[in-house]
């Protein structure tokens, strides 16, 4: 496995794959093609099919708009290249409107890329084991905690980047709190962070408890929606569920700053695992990808605060990512709004709940972490393409795209 720091992205909402990675790819191939007069984009899948919504044409424009390069867009939603269904072709004009260089890349979610070549100038792989199974043997076998192996591996130079996460984890929180207003696009939905924050408020600890969750989760989830600046955890479209609870249990525990950073240590081996092993896409593998794999990092950064072992951590982040699987990817009018906001907040607090469950039992358990990644890349690659980022079936059924 590779460094979580390729799984924490701190960016731009609201998609890590129709977002992040087309920006990424638009910068990548200015930065070879400068003297290109103009540049064709194709968009192929699921790419096409909600790219509108997800202002991957406005990503991308803007970067070939710095570099004063004119750019137009194929749009191709009905045809898949093989790989993956989040394709991009990039195609260098020059004055005669000849081609000069052609660049065929996908976007494969949390705002990663891959292309043809890329295996010359990838990062490297700094994990040596890559299964839950796998490294809790090892943590139980040695007493070290998963944050200790994530420490072993990346460096104590981690937590730089890990502080830097978690800062901006904080200012998205506080910054959705204190918002309030319409989200953009034809939807014309409100914000409701602020008020579940001030609801939360008038009620009895065990319900005001659960109140703030969702309203942490809402607030991240609302910048994303907004353009805003978030953290991949994994994708953007998932980005609420961990800081909904790490915030929530920083301010209500009094967490140090510390105990904070293993946590996402921790949730993002997590998040690694199935990074590695599956997929974090929608476009690949439906929701259960994004919002369920949210779930069991931010079930597993539960555990770990409250004292869990190697074992109830690993229990608490199979009970978060089992009970979505199957979930379908199914954005209302391309956007990253309709279901997405609202899973987010019940995510976050089911995480709590997988933690909860967790603490009452010894770890030991039948269906493994690795067990359940597995069915979940099978089920994802059952689902049809309707109700995988496409915005066509499901609850985006009869609601035109952007």
């Amino acid at each position: 496995m590779k460094s979580i720091k390729e799984l924490y992205r701190i960016g731009t909402g609201p998609s890590s794959s129709h977002t992040m990675g087309p920006r990424k790819a638009a910068e990548m191939f200015v930065e070879r093609n400068k003297g290109a007069k103009s540049v064709e984009v194709t968009l192929y899948g699921s790419l096409a099919a909600t790219g509108k919504g997800h202002m991957t044409d406005i990503a991308i424009h803007d970067v070939f708009a710095q570099a004063n390069i004119p750019v137009t867009f194929v749009w191709r939603p009905e045809e898949f290249l093989p790989y993956h269904p989040n394709g991009m072709k990039f195609v260098a004009l020059n004055s005669a409107g000849l081609p000069e260089d052609e660049w065929t890349v996908f976007s494969v979610g949390g705002g990663a890329l891959e292309y043809e070549g890329m295996e010359h100038e990838a990062s490297p792989e700094i994990y040596p084991m890559n299964t839950m199974t796998e490294i809790m043997n090892y943590c139980e076998r040695t007493g070290h905690s998963y944050w200790e192996y994530v420490e072993h591996c990346e460096g104590e130079g981690i937590y730089d980047y890990l502080r830097e996460v978690w800062l901006a984890m904080k200012n998205a929180v506080e910054r959705g709190i204190n918002t309030d207003g319409r989200l953009p696009g034809p939807l014309n939905l409100k914000r409701k962070a602020l008020n579940y924050y001030v609801k939360a408020g008038g009620y009895r600890d065990n319900l005001k408890s659960r109140g703030l969750v969702f309203a942490y989760a809402l607030a991240v989830s609302e910048e994303n929606a907004s353009g805003g600046v978030i953290v991949t955890a994994p994708t953007c479209g998932s980005s609420g569920v961990l800081p909904g609870v790490l915030y929530h249990l920083w301010k209500s525990r009094n967490f140090s700053e510390r105990q904070m950073l293993h946590a996402l240590a921790t949730a993002g081996l997590v998040g690694n695992v199935v990074k590695h092993n599956a997929s974090i896409s929608g476009a690949d593998v439906g929701c259960q990808g994004e919002v369920g794999v949210a779930c069991a990092m931010a079930a597993a950064a539960a555990s770990q605060l409250f004292g869990g072992s190697p074992a109830q951590i690993e229990y608490a982040a199979e009970m978060g990512l089992e009970h979505h699987l199957g979930m379908t990817c199914d954005p209302v009018c391309g956007l990253v709004q309709i279901p997405c906001i609202e899973r987010n907040a019940y995510a976050a607090a089911r995480a709590l709940d997988a933690n909860i469950y967790a603490s009452f039992t010894d770890g030991v358990h039948r269906v493994s972490f690795d067990k359940l990644v597995k069915v979940m890349k099978e089920t994802g690659h059952d689902l049809p393409s309707l109700y995988k980022e496409t915005g066509t079936g499901g609850l985006a059924k009869d609601y035109e795209q952007m």
